[in-house]
């Protein structure tokens, strides 16, 4: 792979910088000589690459995953009075595109092991006005496929999967994001690719495809009738740059994937005997992760907020993923829900602490995180009087 033009600081450690090379630069420079900076020739080129790579029929840009998710929702015909199933543990976007349709959020709790949704628990939700799944492979593992599929078979259920941290992970031989009638993807800076915005949603029908082009295009049709509109669209186009941009780190994917799982294997062999700190689920026969972000769980006696605050001050970059959806303060708001809604959801929330992890991250960067976070744990323990 090519040198970085985005240098990292000295003694700094980023969380998750996206990874860029003069292949981009000169990309981003061409793009900028031609003067076609919206529909242009690389939106299609960066389309089908993505689809190839994935293995779909189609993709369909988006300006962002959050516009591709509520494109797919609205694609999928969901509307107000109907219900959808989700996780409550998931950045807050999934949730909220449900709601731009107009429709109910159903949350169901996680499974402790995986953090995604736990299919043992939909049934009980499903009522007549439910229309649809939006399961989350969160910090890119897989969710079930064989059990949700099968639910979403017997109830005559749409599956729209939020595959925005997922890239690359792999369920049973196939890529994530074969599965379900649509999958988002979203190339924000600390995702495995990056178009700066941006998103994507893949498919395999013609019909849902062509759908989803004048969706994204202010619900023109491509018959090159510009100020004619068939359908109630939206502007979330892509631009060229960042299809461009997309393009190019689409030609790097594998090279990229690589290194981010390599960087994540070298955390776990320094963190496998630190106390109190605990990784998260394995790969197994059919669940390949995609390392998007390394996460770690700290045990219920440390005190996670100061084990961040001795971090940061250590000038360690650090998160608390994720906070559950349901306890945002608008959703608190909004819903009147409470704390101990969904346990497992809530623990998971308490305990979980994003580390840095990104392309081509030095070992002793990562040797340096791991020596530290050691260290940090230790000094927060919580005292009990």
């Amino acid at each position: 792979m090519l040198p970085r033009i985005n240098k990292l600081p000295v003694n700094y450690v980023p969380l998750s910088p996206p990874y860029l090379t003069v292949d981009e630069e000169k990309v981003l420079s061409k793009v900028l000589r031609s003067g076609i900076l919206a529909l242009g020739p690389y939106l299609e080129l960066f389309e089908k690459s993505f689809a190839k790579f994935i293995g779909t029929r189609f993709a369909v840009t988006t300006s962002s995953g959050t516009a591709g998710l509520h494109l797919a929702l609205v694609a999928l015909g969901i509307k107000t009075g109907d219900e959808v199933v989700t996780s409550p543990f998931s950045f807050v976007a999934s949730a909220n595109a449900i709601l731009y349709c107009g429709a109910k959020v159903v949350f169901v709790d996680i499974d402790p092991v995986t953090f995604n949704i736990d299919p043992n628990k939909i049934e009980r939700v499903i009522t007549k006005n439910t229309k649809a799944i939006l399961p989350i492979h969160v910090f890119g593992y897989p969710i079930n496929y064989d059990n949700i599929m099968t639910i979403a078979k017997k109830y005559n259920l749409k599956v729209v999967e939020d595959a925005c941290q997922s890239l690359g992970a792999v369920y049973n031989g196939k890529m994530v994001g074969n599965f379900g009638n649509m999958a988002i993807f979203a190339f924000y800076p600390n995702k495995q690719i990056t178009t700066g915005e941006g998103g994507i949603v893949t498919t395999n029908s013609k019909k849902q495809h062509g759908l989803l082009k004048s969706l994204v295009n202010q619900g023109r049709n491509d018959d090159g009738q510009w100020l004619v509109h068939n359908k109630l669209g939206y502007n979330y186009r892509m631009d060229e740059i960042s299809a461009a941009l997309g393009y190019i780190q689409m030609k790097k994917i594998k090279q990229i994937l690589k290194s981010r799982k390599l960087a994540a294997k070298t955390y776990q062999e320094y963190l496998k005997n630190v106390n109190n700190v605990s990784t998260l689920a394995k790969d197994n026969e059919k669940s390949k992760r995609s390392w998007q972000t390394f996460i770690v769980m700290l045990d219920k006696s440390i005190n996670r907020d100061k084990v961040m605050e001795i971090l940061i001050s250590k000038k360690i970059q650090c998160k608390p993923y994720l906070p559950s959806i349901h306890l945002q303060p608008y959703w608190r708001k909004q819903f009147k829900y409470k704390e101990n809604t969904f346990p497992v959801s809530e623990s998971v929330s308490k305990r979980s602490l994003a580390l840095p992890l990104f392309t081509l991250m030095p070992k002793k960067m990562i040797e340096r995180v791991c020596f530290e976070l050691e260290k940090a744990i230790k000094r927060s323990r919580i005292i009990h009087r």
